[in-house]
């Protein structure tokens, strides 16, 4: 009896012929992009190398303080003086930057995409099987439309690095903003705030958790995807772990993934109290100048 074969449909063949239609017809549109975030990487980078490594470990001591509390400066600060003490500056402040850029436009994207989606229930049903397909694609597969696009080099570490982090906030932006209670909205729209102000004023602050759950986990997956693009050239600590595999150097990867882990714990502690509602000196200084501006106005007015 014959075996029955179905016909193959040609799906990697179409993304490939895709790709290559994007690059054959945008690409004066890919090489200004990758002129402009060239630029800005390696503006930041070098402005962070330029200043002496001790000057800037305090400057970020002193933030990590104003935004958390004095232990989680102290320790942050001790492991961003044994980074320093590895010989990894250079890498980790590579790193952070690409992080960091990678994260800002992962969160433009993913934020007012995570409202919209609270707003249309057709974008809602589109946006649901794309963002399955991005969280569960390996972040390895990224990496190839990111060299084709792009070529090597930061910028597609930075491309697959965006694409790979964009789903937590815009699921935790809708969830949050979906919890919000129904009277609680019914009650700001009774008193005349228009669609605008109900989002602004009542249902982003409400959120502000969830949202910056979904901040914190962006971070933590664009820490990830950076190592994974170091395969591309996109440099900073995971080159050295790749080349710390390469050379089977236990010494050199063990430096080099405590780094990582170093940086990722700072990240994750900055941005798990940001929007917490705890108390940290920044807050205070805040409240203390928004009570002393109302006293003065009411000096004023009186």
């Amino acid at each position: 009896m014959p075996s029955l074969e179905l016909p193959k449909l040609p799906l990697g063949d179409a993304i490939e012929w895709l790709v290559r239609w994007l690059i054959k017809n945008l690409d004066a549109i890919f090489d200004f992009f990758r002129d402009v975030l060239d630029a800005i990487t390696g503006a930041f980078s070098s402005g962070l190398l330029w200043v002496h490594p001790v000057f800037l470990i305090v400057i970020f001591g002193l933030l990590i303080w104003l935004i958390t509390n004095k232990l989680t400066a102290i320790l942050s600060t001790v492991g961003l003086v044994l980074v320093w003490n590895m010989g990894l500056w250079p890498q980790l402040v590579n790193t952070l930057v690409l992080v960091v850029v990678a994260v800002v436009i992962a969160l433009f994207i993913g934020i007012p995409s995570g409202i919209l989606m609270t707003r249309s229930r057709k974008f809602e049903a589109f946006m649901r099987p794309v963002l399955d397909f991005m969280q569960t694609m390996p972040p390895f597969v990224y990496l190839i439309p990111a060299v084709m696009l792009f070529g090597i080099g930061v910028v597609p570490g930075l491309f697959a690095t965006v694409i790979f982090a964009i789903p937590p906030p815009v699921r935790l932006t809708y969830l949050g903003i979906t919890q919000v209670p129904e009277d609680t909205k019914e009650m700001a729209i009774a008193f005349g705030a228009n669609d605008w102000q109900v989002l602004t004023k009542v249902e982003l602050p409400l959120s502000l958790p969830s949202i910056m759950a979904g901040v914190n986990q962006c971070i933590m997956l664009g820490i990830s995807m950076v190592v994974i693009a170091s395969m591309i050239g996109a440099g900073g600590l995971g080159e050295v772990v790749m080349r710390a595999v390469g050379r089977l150097d236990l010494a050199l990867g063990f430096e080099s993934g405590l780094a990582i882990v170093i940086l990722a714990m700072v990240l994750d502690r900055v941005s798990r109290n940001i929007g917490s509602g705890k108390q940290t000196p920044l807050s205070r200084i805040i409240g203390w100048y928004k009570q002393r501006r109302k006293k003065k106005e009411f000096e004023h007015a009186a």
